[in-house]
């Protein structure tokens, strides 16, 4: 089944974007063998347009055989005496992408560095094998690198069987491969098979054991043709994509130009209450992690900065402030973030109430020590000072049961409808082992909206009369949208109302989405745009919604959510999404469209080598990062450079 695009129809939901997507609307199927704009930028190119085969040849020959035509935007081996194809040209070091869909019990493969010399391609071409794994002949599976390497077992989820990822006859399967010097990669629909060298010790030792012990050339050539195998059966490709990898450093990032803007320290006297980076006897502190900087409204020039250990501060608004004062200290509740594990537990969420003033209350979300379970709170200002917060008045509004440490998500945000949106991941491990992101009769991978001034049917909260799935049996009426992996962070522009995420993805790709009442953003079947496993459609789902951006793990391999800025001291900013990723360290400003639903530029703030953790913001819309590091001066602000 292809994903749709529903890009188009987001012009539904932007600002009111408490309008239900009606899945009854027809929808286009995403356009085959063509580029995103992001691969386009980062390099990426097709090695097949879905019209012609002009790009390829038969082995050792000038030109391709009739067997091999093109059937409906696909290549296919459907002719008698079709014969290996190859590419015309030679890679050295590359990434190639493509997807394929075997006929019952067929046989295919896909080889690469493969030279001329030989009577046949496999004699120096290590072969990828494509084929039916419920009815084929063969015992190597779909995704194995033939002879030589295979996925291992589950063990974790205490499986036996190496994992098998692979579509069934008559679907697309994605196979993805890398061939580099440091590390050679083969992925199935999303999820990494195995990892190799070529010509390591392990490389060697494993072709010494195989047939191909005495071909001289086997996977020595360093370079040479991309080759699709006639096996003799009825396969079909599309989606054939490249990118050259330069010899050293990385692809192009996926950019439309820079932007003549800096980061500098916001605050760089300040002082944190109860914490320094080295204490008095030499001893060097674990880092302040902030991983949110907000205000509460109608407290001018006042910030509250929520570090992940446990603790919340509060200080002026103002470049020469010298102290961030402590507002709240829960450590003794929450899961400490530097245990074996759990550097995504911890305080993660901060939220004030919209009538703070009156009524003094804030929400958080955090991870609790004693039995790793999401918890959302609802806690009091300490009397009638609004900046201490009273760590005795917690009223636990929802707990949930988190199965592992990783992915606990944990952002929590008022939206402009004044209730409060909660985003949980899937629940963590590796390739969603317990199925959450579709499953809407659970929490976990979804973005729940709750009504906090309220409390019905047995809750410590309310649902909203029009949230998507409130009155339908046996589906969890606090979810807004679903089908995220581990959503870090969300916000809404204060402009539009509008309610950004981005989720980290697994293995290949990271995304931004616009998040709208209703909506299914894919996992764990999609991985942005692109397939992920082989789990069947959950009946009744709504059609997945593609990301209005990704970029895939050569570029950045965690992507940290940010905010709009809505500041006019920096025309350049004004209006865009800035985000970064927390691997590469790049940071990013996306330019979105709305009516037409689609992101229009990205503009590179900053190369890499800066660990965004999160980003924050102020009353008057102007966006902060929070860098994971030991020093003072953790919290930074952008500033031109002219």
């Amino acid at each position: 089944m292809l994903r749709r695009n529903l890009r188009g129809l987001l012009r539904l939901a932007v600002i009111s974007s408490l309008t239900f997507l009606p899945v009854s609307v027809s929808l286009a199927e995403i356009p085959a063998n063509q580029l995103t704009r992001s691969e386009e930028l980062s390099g990426w190119k097709l090695l097949f347009d879905g019209k012609s085969t002009d790009q390829w040849r038969n082995y050792k020959k000038d030109e391709i055989s009739s067997g091999w035509k093109v059937v409906d935007g696909a290549l296919v081996r459907e002719g008698s005496n079709a014969g290996d194809i190859v590419t015309k040209e030679k890679y050295k070091h590359f990434e190639l992408m493509l997807e394929y869909k075997i006929s019952e019990e067929g046989n295919s493969g896909l080889m690469f560095h493969v030279n001329e010399k030989n009577g046949a391609p496999w004699q120096s071409g290590p072969e990828i094998q494509i084929q039916d794994n419920a009815k084929g002949h063969d015992p190597q599976k779909s995704g194995w690198l033939y002879q030589l390497y295979q996925p291992p077992a589950n063990r974790a989820l205490g499986e036996t069987a190496p994992l098998d990822v692979t579509r069934p006859v008559g679907e697309w399967n994605q196979l993805y491969l890398r061939i580099a010097p440091n590390q050679c990669e083969v992925s199935m629909n999303g999820a990494v098979y195995y990892h190799f060298k070529l010509g390591d010790k392990d490389w060697n030792d494993r072709v010494a054991k195989s047939k191909f012990a005495q071909m001289a050339d086997f996977g020595k050539t360093g370079e040479g043709h991309i080759c699709l195998q006639d096996h003799g059966n009825l396969v079909s490709f599309r989606n054939i994509k490249i990118r050259e990898l330069p010899e050293k450093g990385q692809p192009p990032q996926p950019i439309d130009g820079k932007l003549s803007v800096k980061g500098v320290p916001a605050f760089p006297q300040m002082k944190w209450e109860g914490w320094t980076p080295v204490e008095e006897d030499g001893t060097i502190n674990k880092p302040l992690r902030i991983l949110e900087l907000t205000y509460a409204k109608g407290l001018a020039h006042r910030l509250f900065a929520m570090d992940q250990k446990g603790r919340i501060f509060t200080f002026e608004n103002k470049t020469d402030t010298k102290q961030a004062s402590l507002y709240l200290d829960i450590q003794d509740k929450v899961s400490y973030w530097a245990g074996p594990g759990a550097n995504e537990q911890g305080l993660l969420g901060l939220a004030f109430h919209p009538n703070y003033n009156e009524n003094k209350e804030f929400y958080v979300c955090y991870t609790r020590k004693s039995d790793d379970k999401s918890v959302v709170s609802r806690f009091k200002a300490k009397g009638d000072d609004l900046l201490k917060g009273d760590a005795g008045s917690e009223e636990i509004l929802l707990e949930l049961e988190q199965p592992y440490k990783n992915h606990n998500g944990g952002a929590i945000e008022f939206g402009p409808d004044g209730y409060l949106y909660v985003a949980f991941g899937d629940g963590g491990l590796r390739n969603d082992p317990k199925a959450s992101g579709q499953n809407r009769k659970q929490l976990l991978g979804s973005i729940l909206r709750i009504d906090v001034n309220k409390k019905s049917d047995g809750l410590a909260y309310g649902i909203p009369a029009d949230n998507p799935f409130a009155g339908q049996t046996g589906l969890r009426p606090e979810i807004y949208a679903h089908g995220f992996r581990n959503p870090w962070r969300i916000a809404f522009d204060k402009a539009t109302g509008t309610l950004w995420c981005s989720d980290v993805g697994q293995d290949l790709y990271e995304e931004v989405d616009i998040v709208v009442k209703g909506g299914n953003y894919g996992w764990s079947n999609w991985e942005g745009t692109h397939p992920f496993g082989n789990r069947p459609v959950v009946e009744g789902t709504s059609t997945p919604i593609d990301p209005i951006w990704e970029y895939d793990h050569a570029i950045g391999k965690s992507i940290t959510g940010g905010r709009v800025s809505n500041t006019k001291r920096l025309p350049a900013l004004q209006g865009k999404y800035l985000y970064a990723d927390y691997v590469s360290g790049a940071l990013w400003a996306l330019s979105y469209d709305a009516k037409s639903g689609k992101a229009t530029r990205n503009e590179q703030i900053i190369e890499g080598g800066v660990p965004v953790l999160a980003f924050g913001e102020d009353e008057s819309g102007e966006v902060y990062y929070m860098m994971d590091t030991n020093r003072e001066q953790c919290i930074f602000k952008f500033e031109s450079k002219e």
